[in-house]
């Protein structure tokens, strides 16, 4: 990577920032680039300058480049074995509460919540429960309110969703056609679509459930504690964390919050 590149990074998130607001700068370097430099090819600039003029100028350069940015790309019931203790361990702690209020930020274009949804109604709490999904790129927060998906996506999807303890068939919650399923409405009935930002938001209300898998990795260590303490400000006592297969609390000055509750899954209890 050259010299100019890591002069030129810097100042292009804080044009970023700027002008829109939006505030890549605690994110991790060695992603960024890897993401920044399919941009650069994407957009034909041939360095991280030219695209900052172009992203100055041109508001619809800065929303192609969120979709690098962001990763707003994920999976239906990715890491099955997760959803399986979410449903077999977490659930009958959540059946205690007359109401639910779960979080699912970074949600991207809304697998992981029609996912979580799937579970909640399959154990009888969908009805009771009221979901944040949140996510900085308006684009997939569209996409993820539509629960539209490409149709040779299905057979991962339905694989996953009987390792993770389907109940039934993933076909009973969709509705195929013209290469395309669309997700049953009435999964995203108590679902509030909305911005939200871990890097500058701050709490919005408290939950039960917080569901953050694979956003982390994203972020350096710094945004990560940021990012662990409005989970821990959110979560009511007992309250759960999950996050993804690669992440972890150990190396955060906030772990003491948290105690393990299915190590291997990557669940965690407010204390």
């Amino acid at each position: 990577m050259s010299g100019e590149f890591d002069i030129e990074l810097p100042l292009l998130l804080e044009a970023i920032h700027l002008k829109y607001s939006y505030d890549f700068r605690r994110y991790a370097v060695s992603s960024l680039k890897r993401r920044l430099e399919q941009a650069l090819q994407q957009f034909g600039c041939r360095s991280l300058s030219a695209l900052q003029e172009r992203v100055l100028r041109e508001p619809e350069v800065m929303r192609g480049l969120l979709a690098h940015l962001t990763v707003p790309v994920s999976e239906m019931f990715r890491d099955p074995s997760f959803y399986r203790a979410l449903r077999e361990e977490v659930v009958p702690y959540l059946r205690t509460y007359p109401s639910l209020k779960v979080w699912i930020p970074g949600c991207a274009t809304g697998e992981e919540v029609y996912s979580v949804a799937i579970v909640l109604r399959e154990e009888g709490l969908l009805d009771r429960t009221l979901i944040y999904a949140t996510d900085i790129n308006p684009e997939a927060l569209r996409k993820a309110e539509e629960g539209i998906y490409a149709i040779d996506r299905i057979p991962d999807f339905s694989k996953a969703y009987c390792e993770a303890g389907g109940r039934a068939s993933l076909s009973d919650y969709y509705t195929a056609g013209y290469n395309a399923t669309v997700f049953d409405r009435t999964l995203r009935a108590g679902v509030l679509f909305s911005d939200h930002s871990l890097a500058t938001d701050s709490v919005f209300a408290e939950v039960q459930l917080i569901t953050c898998r694979n956003v982390l990795i994203y972020f350096d260590r710094t945004l990560q504690d940021r990012a662990v303490a409005l989970f821990r400000d959110s979560l009511c006592r007992k309250g759960f964390l999950g996050l993804g297969a690669k992440e972890t609390l150990t190396f955060s000055t906030h772990a003491a919050a948290f105690a393990e509750f299915a190590r291997e899954d990557r669940i965690y209890q407010r204390r």
